[in-house]
C-alpha cells in the first residue's frame, strides 16, 4: 500500500513515532540514547528553552543552579538515573545540566500556567471481553510534543527492560516493564513543591518493581519534589496513588476500574487542590466521561473499544481527545493555548503490549510495540530494586 493511501485509510494517517532499543549498562543506554536521538534531543532542549525564556527569563547560569539542586535526589534514590542522564548529555553532545533540564520540565515550569495534561484509566480482567486487563492515557502537552516522542525499548544489564513512550532525552514517561507492570501518569498541582526527586522519574522508578504494592512503598520513601498521580498495574490488579510532595492516598479499583485526570479526588487531598476555573472544569469533563464510558462498555472492554473511547470528541471542547484549537475556545483570549492530545497509549502489561497512537488519536492510527524475545522474564535475574537495596 502505498503512503498516500496509508494516510488516507480510515482517514487516519499511519504515522507514528520513531522506536529504539538501547541495550547496556545505565550509561551505555543513555549513550545510546542520545547518539541516536541528537537532533531531536536538542529540538526538545531547544523548545524547552524557548517556552521558558518567554514566560520567565533567566540566565544560563541561574538556571543550570536551579537545574543542578535536583541531582543529588536523583543520585541519592535512582544513580542509574543519573549514569542515564550523563550519557544521554555524552551521546547527544549537550551539558549534563542541559540534559537535566529536560527530566525537570514541570519543576522547572510550576512557577507559571498549570496545564491540562492526560486522562488515565485502568481495567482488571473481569472488565474486559478477553480477560486481558488494560492501562493506559491520552497524553496532554503543548503541540510541539508530537515531533517530539519517541518508543523506547530499556534493557539494563541488570533488572526489569522497560518499553515505554517518552520524549526525546527524556529518561522516564509511561509504559510497562518485562514482568507486567504497567505505570500512567496525570499532572497534579498543589503547594508544597520543593526541590527533590523529580515527578517525571516517578514512573520509572515504580517500574523497577513487580507489584503495586512494591512501587507504592518506594514512591513513599523517596523526597519527592513535586505532585504527580500514578496508575499503576500488575499481574494481580491496579491502584491509584494520589499524592502531594508530602502525602499520598491509594485509591482501589471499583467494579474492575479506575479512571483519573487532572484533579484530587481522593477526600483526604481535596483541600490540597488548586486546579481553578476552566482548567478543574476540564479534568473534571474529561474525568467524568471517561469513568461513564468505562462503566457502560464494562465486560467488552479491549483494545479496541479502548481506542474508540480515547478517540471521543463528545464533551467539545473539553474532549478526551483533544485536537489543535480546543484550548483556544476552552480559553478565550490566551495566545499559549496550545495544548492537544500528543499521543495515546493503551498497554496489556500481561502480553508486553504497547499501543501506540502520535498526536490526536481520531487522526492517527495505534501502532503496537513489543518486548524483544530477549527480555522475557527478569532481566539479569534480579529486579533493580533488589539490586539497589543489597548494593
Amino acid at each position: 500500500m502505498s503512503d498516500q493511501l496509508k494516510e488516507n485509510y480510515e482517514g487516519k494517517s499511519s504515522k507514528a513515532f520513531p522506536f529504539f532499543r538501547f541495550r547496556g549498562t545505565h550509561r551505555q543506554i543513555g549513550q545510546q540514547f542520545g547518539e541516536s536521538c541528537t537532533s531531536l534531543i536538542k529540538k526538545h532542549l531547544y523548545y524547552s528553552q524557548e517556552r521558558l525564556n518567554r514566560r520567565f527569563p533567566l540566565s544560563t547560569r541561574k538556571l543550570e543552579e536551579a537545574v543542578l539542586q535536583y541531582r543529588p535526589y536523583v543520585q541519592k534514590y535512582a544513580a542509574s538515573f543519573d549514569e542515564e542522564v550523563i550519557g544521554i548529555s555524552e551521546g547527544a553532545g549537550i551539558t549534563v545540566e542541559e540534559a537535566y533540564l529536560l527530566q525537570l520540565r514541570a519543576e522547572i515550569n510550576h512557577y507559571f500556567k498549570s496545564q491540562n495534561e492526560c486522562t488515565t484509566f485502568a481495567v482488571l480482567e473481569e472488565a474486559t471481553s478477553n480477560g486481558i486487563p488494560l492501562i493506559g492515557q491520552n497524553c496532554d502537552l503543548p503541540a510541539f510534543y508530537s515531533e517530539l516522542g519517541v518508543v523506547v525499548e530499556i534493557v539494563p544489564d541488570h533488572g526489569p527492560a522497560t518499553l515505554m513512550l517518552t520524549t526525546a532525552g527524556q529518561i522516564s514517561y509511561i509504559g510497562i516493564n518485562n514482568i507486567g507492570m504497567g505505570v500512567f501518569a496525570n499532572f497534579l498541582t498543589c503547594d508544597g513543591w520543593r526541590v527533590g526527586f523529580p515527578r517525571y522519574m516517578f514512573s520509572r522508578l515504580a517500574l523497577t518493581t513487580s507489584t503495586v504494592e512494591d512501587a507504592i512503598q518506594l514512591v513513599r520513601s523517596i523526597h519527592r519534589a513535586s505532585s504527580r498521580n500514578l496508575i499503576m498495574m500488575d499481574k494481580k490488579g491496579a491502584a491509584d496513588l494520589e499524592n502531594t510532595p508530602t502525602r499520598e492516598i491509594i485509591i482501589r479499583p471499583e467494579n474492575g476500574l479506575l479512571a483519573h485526570s487532572n484533579h484530587y479526588t481522593a477526600a483526604e487531598l481535596l483541600k490540597e487542590e488548586r486546579l481553578h476555573g476552566v482548567e478543574l472544569e476540564n479534568s473534571r469533563i474529561r474525568l467524568d466521561l471517561m469513568q461513564r464510558l468505562l462503566k457502560e462498555n464494562h465486560g467488552k472492554l479491549n483494545v479496541d473499544v479502548m481506542q474508540d473511547i480515547l478517540r471521543d470528541r463528545s464533551t467539545y471542547p473539553h474532549c478526551l481527545c483533544q485536537i489543535p484549537g480546543d484550548e483556544t475556545v476552552q480559553s478565550p483570549g490566551d495566545n499559549g493555548a496550545d495544548i492537544i492530545t500528543f499521543a495515546s497509549v493503551i498497554a496489556e502489561p500481561t502480553k508486553g503490549n504497547l499501543w501506540v497512537a502520535i498526536g490526536p488519536p481520531n487522526q492517527y492510527e495505534y501502532k503496537r510495540y513489543s518486548f524483544s524475545e530477549s527480555t522475557d522474564g527478569i532481566v539479569g535475574g534480579r529486579s533493580f530494586h533488589e539490586k539497589f537495596q543489597h548494593g
